[in-house]
C-alpha cells in the first residue's frame, strides 16, 4: 500500500499530467468528456464494468484478458467506474487498479462512476452522497492509519480528474451511466460545452430504461432514466456538434445477467456490462452467485461480451452468502 499510494501520488503530480490512456486526447487539462481522435495502436481494448469491491471478478477479468490478448501490443483497459461500496474489497480494488495504472499509465483509463464521484473529503472526515457508503465509513474508521487515509484522499483527487465520457470516432460512446438528457440539448447546441456540470453529471448518473421511448429528466434525486428515443435524439445532437454517436457501452445498472442489450435500442444499440460475481446486498432478486462480464472493443459495432464463469466454490470463499450463513447457524444452534 505504501509503495502504490506514494507512486500514484507522484504520477498525478507529474508535470504535464499523469499520461493515462486517452489523456493525450483531452482538449484541455480539465476536459472530462474526451473525444478520442484516433487509436494509434492495434492493441486490444477491454472494458470492465462496475466492480464494487469484487476483487475476484477483477482478477478473473485480468486472467481472461491475458489469455485472449494475443499479439505484441499490451492490452488496454477502460474501467467504467464504481470501484467501491457494497461491501467487498473496496480498498484492495482501488490499489489494484492503481497498480495497473502505474505499470503502464498509457494503457489504463478509469471513468468515474457515481460512487466514485460521490466520495469526498473535507479535511477531517470522508463522506459520500450515495447509499451505500461503506467505503467512506471504512476510511473514517481508519483515519489514524496513514496509508489507508492517504489512499482515500488519493481516490478523491483521482476521480475529480477522471473522465466522465469517451467519444470514439466509430460512434461509440463510453460512460458509466448515460448522456446529457433532453432538457440540456438546447444549451449544449448553443455552447458546445460538453464539460458543463449538468452534462458531466448525466454521463455518470443516468440509467437506461429497457423499453421506454422517452423519460422525463428527474434532477431532484439523480434518478433520471432515458429511453431509446432519448438516445436517438442525443445521437442526432452529436452529429450536429461534430461528435457522431451511434452506439454506447455503459455500466451503472446491475442487470441480473450482468450484461444487457435491450431490443428496443435496435436503431442505436446500448450495451450494459457489469463485473459482479455476487448479488449485492441491495439487489432484491435473482441468484446469489452471478456470471460477471467484460467487453472487448470492436470497431464500428457493440463491444464483444465475455461471460466469466467463476466456480461457485470461489465465489463462496470470497463472498459467503449471508442467507446461507444464517440458515446454517440456525440448523447448528443448540436446541
Amino acid at each position: 500500500m505504501h509503495h502504490t499510494v506514494e507512486a500514484m501520488e507522484a504520477l498525478l503530480d507529474r508535470v504535464g499530467g499523469a499520461g493515462l490512456l486517452f489523456d493525450v486526447d483531452r482538449a484541455a487539462a480539465e476536459d472530462r468528456a474526451i473525444q478520442v481522435r484516433h487509436r494509434a495502436t492495434s492493441a486490444p481494448l477491454w472494458i470492465i464494468g462496475d466492480l464494487h469491491g469484487d476483487l475476484l471478478a477483477l482478477e478473473t477479468a485480468l486472467a481472461v484478458i491475458d489469455k485472449e490478448s494475443a499479439g505484441p501490443d499490451r492490452p488496454q483497459l477502460v474501467f467504467l467506474g464504481d470501484l467501491f461500496d457494497d461491501e467487498g474489497y473496496g480498498l484492495e480494488i482501488l490499489l489494484r487498479v492503481f497498480e495497473l495504472a502505474l505499470r503502464s499509465p498509457g494503457d489504463v483509463c478509469v471513468i468515474a462512476g457515481n460512487h466514485d464521484e460521490a466520495l469526498s473529503y473535507d479535511g477531517a472526515y470522508f463522506a459520500s452522497s450515495v447509499v451505500p457508503a461503506d467505503f467512506a465509513e471504512f476510511l473514517n474508521a481508519n483515519l489514524a492509519h496513514e496509508w489507508i487515509s492517504r489512499a482515500g484522499k488519493l481516490a478523491v483527487r483521482f476521480f475529480r480528474q477522471a473522465p466522465r465520457a469517451l467519444f470514439f470516432l466509430d460512434g461509440l460512446l463510453v460512460a458509466h451511466g448515460g448522456f446529457p438528457l433532453s432538457d440540456l440539448h438546447a444549451k449544449l447546441q448553443e455552447t458546445g460545452d460538453w464539460n458543463e456540470p449538468a452534462c458531466l453529471s448525466d454521463f455518470v448518473w443516468t440509467r437506461c430504461h429497457p423499453t421506454a421511448r422517452r423519460k422525463i429528466p428527474n434532477r431532484f434525486s439523480r434518478g433520471s432514466q432515458f429511453g431509446h428515443q432519448d438516445f436517438a435524439a442525443f445521437c442526432d445532437l452529436g452529429v450536429r456538434l461534430g461528435r457522431p454517436v451511434t452506439h454506447m457501452v455503459r455500466g451503472h445498472d446491475h442487470v441480473e445477467d450482468r450484461y444487457a442489450v435491450p431490443p428496443a435500442y435496435a436503431l442505436h444499440p446500448v450495451l450494459t456490462t457489469v463485473a459482479l460475481s455476487r448479488r449485492l446486498p441491495r439487489e432484491a432478486f435473482g441468484p446469489y452467485r452471478r456470471v460477471p462480464t467484460l467487453a472487448r472493443y470492436v470497431e464500428g459495432a457493440l463491444p464483444q461480451v465475455y461471460r466469466m464463469h467463476i466456480p461457485d466454490s470461489l465465489i463462496d470463499e470470497f463472498y459467503p452468502d449471508p442467507m446461507e450463513q444464517e440458515m446454517r447457524a440456525a440448523v447448528e444452534a443448540p436446541k
